[in-house]
């Protein structure tokens, strides 16, 4: 049936040639197949031989992986950042957390798909009450990429509203509000809920809406504690952190820039609400979220 692994990487396992290897395979020709492939793919087959470190390392195989936009992410970055990188070494740059707004945002290039994606922290969104400590507090947590979450003790009034304006590649895009559902805090090593101030959720359903600049909107309600329902149905908000998907929007290009605002409010004053921790807001490649999820599912 052919040669053995061993005889196909470079010159065999006893470091003589005995026939075909894939060391004999031109290095242009490696690239052109590396264009088919995912990063990570390519960094394993990078191990195989000196055609293939060669052709992993090609500005051609790797301009192919980074988004359309990726220079309007290092223009967030100082230059002497990413000035004489490869384009590999760029990749790898824009695939950390690329911070902006004071912090506030981040945008970054997904490991294996190469797509734009951006997360939003609470404190880049206006939150009604949040200065009043008898309403909200800040909890400072690792469960959070932005090592901080607001908690909301109690209010009547609850409205959280934020805008993102960037180039993002076109494409279609899920915008989710990531929340947790009573306070956390660790004790003896152990992660621990209190759902002392947790109440209001299960009355009235929460709004989620956003828009775009270009006149695209989504709206959907949903009632952030229904314990007996999602008890029966195998479902745990309380304890978790859970993202809420608010809609999808359409990119076609990135001029004009998209301007994208969301919110979560329920201002319905006939009753109180609290014990809610409102951490981030994402926008992801909807193909992208949908594959993470079908991931989880996997058995």
């Amino acid at each position: 049936m052919g040669a053995s692994l061993s005889n196909l990487t470079e010159g065999g396992a006893n470091g003589s040639s005995n026939g075909p290897s894939l060391g004999d395979i031109p290095e242009s020709c490696v690239a052109c197949v590396f264009l088919y492939l995912t990063p990570p793919e390519i960094c394993n087959l990078a191990r195989l031989n000196r055609a293939f470190r060669g052709a992993a390392s090609s500005d051609a195989v790797w301009e192919s992986k980074l988004p359309p936009n990726y220079q309007d992410l290092l223009e967030l970055l100082p230059p002497e950042r990413y000035q004489n990188l490869s384009k590999k070494d760029i990749f790898a740059l824009l695939s950390r957390p690329v911070p902006f707004d004071e912090g506030n945002k981040e945008v970054w290039v997904d490991r294996v798909s190469g797509m734009v994606c951006m997360s939003i922290s609470a404190k880049a969104m206006a939150i009604t009450g949040i200065d009043d400590r008898r309403y909200w507090n800040w909890v400072p947590t690792e469960e959070s990429r932005f090592h901080v979450v607001a908690y909301l003790q109690q209010i009547w009034w609850f409205e959280v509203d934020g805008v993102v304006k960037f180039p993002l590649p076109p494409g279609i895009y899920t915008l989710t509000f990531r929340l947790h559902l009573g306070k956390f805090s660790k004790r003896l090593g152990r992660r621990v809920c209190s759902f002392e101030h947790t109440h209001g959720w299960d009355i009235k359903p929460v709004r989620f809406q956003l828009s775009t600049s270009n006149g695209q909107q989504a709206l959907c309600e949903c009632c952030l504690d229904e314990t007996e329902q999602d008890e029966a149905n195998g479902n745990h908000k309380r304890g978790y952190w859970i993202e809420y998907k608010v809609g999808e929007f359409i990119v076609s290009g990135s001029e004009p820039v998209t301007e994208v605002r969301f919110s979560m409010k329920q201002i319905d004053c006939t009753h109180s609400k609290g014990g809610l921790c409102v951490d981030s807001v994402f926008i992801i490649p909807s193909d992208l979220r949908e594959r993470k999820r079908q991931a989880l599912k996997w058995p």
